[in-house]
């Protein structure tokens, strides 16, 4: 394996960047890809910035090519930014992992620092040179809440519940309090957030972005030596520039007033509606969480508005700390099995991996090509996927309430879709993605954080969004959502008996006639026959 302080495809980007000597820093911090801000740093005097691009990590997963470039430009504005403030930066490229030039870089620049990484799969990757003492771990700044308040509320063990911690750090912030007691005298205002979108308001257009020589390099770089990857290479709608991430971060003021109502609305006419697309930025720290708090908290907005915005930050808090303490699920006793296919259905050669995963319904059907854009003729699905392989984005509820919701209906193997989660979306790291996925878009870890499945049938679709308009599925009798809502619960019946959240259902499926039964089957049969073909559901449907 190779490393250099240059790179193939990288000359306009390495024209500008001064090769560091050891001596120009008395301590030198490695930032990870997720890192990407000084203020972060526990020292600030005297220090030099490790940055280290992995090829064998970009080939890791199929992962978008939107979110290589995402993470590459950033990756090397941050560089030139930080060289600017005559901080020097020894940028690494390798073909190999983080690990290989970073045990290279000690012998010459002596032991170096790093926060802790939020990635369970980089701390993996380090561990060796950790406990040899050549990398010296520090806590992460980041985080807004430390872990004692979540053991302290939660505990270490499950189920875990968001609940009690969420109401901790509402009272140890102070954000939305007056004393002891909530603003508006309760902590939730879910009733007041759950509007479908009737084009009531004009809707805000997302930021779009300037590109610079450094983007366009990186995306002529991404689609030589990823051209096998999904997605296209663009950058016009992604902040790449800390001037870009400060835009948008001023986006956030702009959606905030109607962000509450509309949070869980989900319509053709615009793909973010009042959602601020702030999670790529913030997650890999080009704009620091408590900079969106103190906007939300700040801000002139409704209430309801402002409360779920900051419970969405407390939720990033709360599953990132699940993921710790369960080490990303390694220590929780649930349902295993081994997935057949790590790429998610796309046609890429990965390591093959020999690893369990959780999976409590043990449901262990392939993604179907439609996740990857090949039109499954169900507009709700088609219109999500579109929204994801044309920009690597949507927001929380046509992930988990169209994209979850349908593959927990074909018995998806829940470590695929997740992969497919991780490689598709802009913003999904381990941490965040694995307790989204695996804890409540499947259900693979049992009650571990969810008490019931989060799953629907087309009658939430319609009334949250407005896709079945123009789908050539009827909502009540000829779209396949429902009977495979209902097929889903009996074939699971058993793993769900004795669970109170889901009693009604089960009554109700109890008296459900055996002609309706077999239809559901049926339903479920053709649905997963045809998507698992890659051909699409349009004019084949049979209820």
């Amino acid at each position: 394996m190779g490393w250099s302080f240059t790179g193939l495809g990288s000359e306009i980007f390495f024209s500008q960047i001064r090769k560091p000597r050891p001596a120009d820093a008395q301590s030198w911090w490695y930032l990870p890809y997720d890192q990407l801000n000084l203020d972060l740093l526990p020292v600030h005097d005297s220090v030099g910035i490790v940055l280290v691009e992995s090829e064998k990590q970009a080939k890791r997963r199929p992962y978008h090519k939107q979110k290589l470039c995402y993470i590459l430009s950033n990756m090397r504005h941050f560089a030139l930014e930080t060289q600017s403030k005559d901080i020097p930066v020894a940028y690494v490229v390798t073909d190999g992992q983080y690990d290989e030039p970073l045990r290279d870089l000690t012998k010459e620049f002596g032991t170096i620092n790093m926060l802790r990484a939020a990635e369970r799969e980089l701390r993996t990757t380090l561990a060796p040179l950790i406990e040899n003492g050549s990398i010296v771990e520090h806590p992460h700044s980041g985080w807004l809440t430390p872990q004692a308040w979540f053991t302290e509320t939660v505990g270490f063990e499950p189920p875990f519940r968001m609940d009690r911690f969420y109401r901790r750090v509402r009272k140890e912030k102070g954000w939305l309090m007056e004393g002891d007691s909530p603003v508006g005298g309760k902590f939730s205002h879910d009733a007041d957030n759950r509007q479908p979108w009737k084009g009531e308001h004009p809707l805000p257009v997302a930021p779009s972005f300037e590109m610079d020589e450094i983007d366009d390099e990186v995306i002529e770089f991404i689609n030589h030596q990823f051209a096998e990857h999904p997605g296209d290479a663009r950058l016009n709608h992604l902040p790449t520039s800390y001037a870009d991430h400060r835009r948008a971060l001023d986006f956030l003021s702009d959606i905030l007033q109607l962000f509450g109502p509309y949070e869980d609305a989900m319509t053709k006419d615009s793909r973010g509606l009042f959602h601020s697309r702030l999670a790529s930025s913030v997650n890999i720290h080009r704009v620091l969480p408590q900079e969106v708090i103190d906007v939300v908290v700040a801000a002139e907005a409704p209430l309801n508005s402002k409360e779920g915005y900051l419970r969405q930050m407390i939720w990033r808090e709360y599953v990132h700390h699940v993921h710790e303490v369960t080490d990303g699920f390694n220590r929780l006793e649930v349902e295993t099995t081994t997935p057949p296919n790590r790429a998610a259905g796309w046609p890429i050669e990965l390591e093959h991996d020999q690893a369990s995963h959780p999976n409590h319904l043990k449901q262990n059907r392939s993604l179907p090509m439609a996740y990857w854009g090949q039109p499954s003729g169900m507009d709700c699905l088609d219109w999500a996927v579109e929204s994801v392989m044309d920009e690597a984005w949507t927001h929380h509820i046509p992930r988990l309430m169209v994209l979850s919701n349908l593959a927990q209906l074909m018995d998806i193997e829940p470590r695929q879709l997740t992969d497919w989660f991780h490689a598709a979306f802009i913003d999904a790291f381990d941490w965040v993605v694995e307790p989204n996925v695996l804890g409540m878009g499947t259900f693979a870890l049992g009650d571990a954080m969810m008490t019931k499945p989060y799953v629907s049938g087309s009658p939430y679709i319609k009334k949250m969004g407005d896709f079945c308009s123009s789908c050539e599925f009827h909502p009540a009798k000829t779209c396949p959502v429902s009977p495979m809502y209902w097929a889903y619960f009996e074939r699971h019946k058993d793993a769900f008996a004795g669970n109170h959240r889901l009693a009604m259902t089960l009554r109700t499926l109890a008296k459900r006639p055996e002609e309706k039964k077999q239809i559901d089957r049926d339903t479920f049969n053709h649905v997963t026959s045809i998507l698992g073909q890659g051909k699409s559901l349009a004019s084949q449907m049979k209820l």
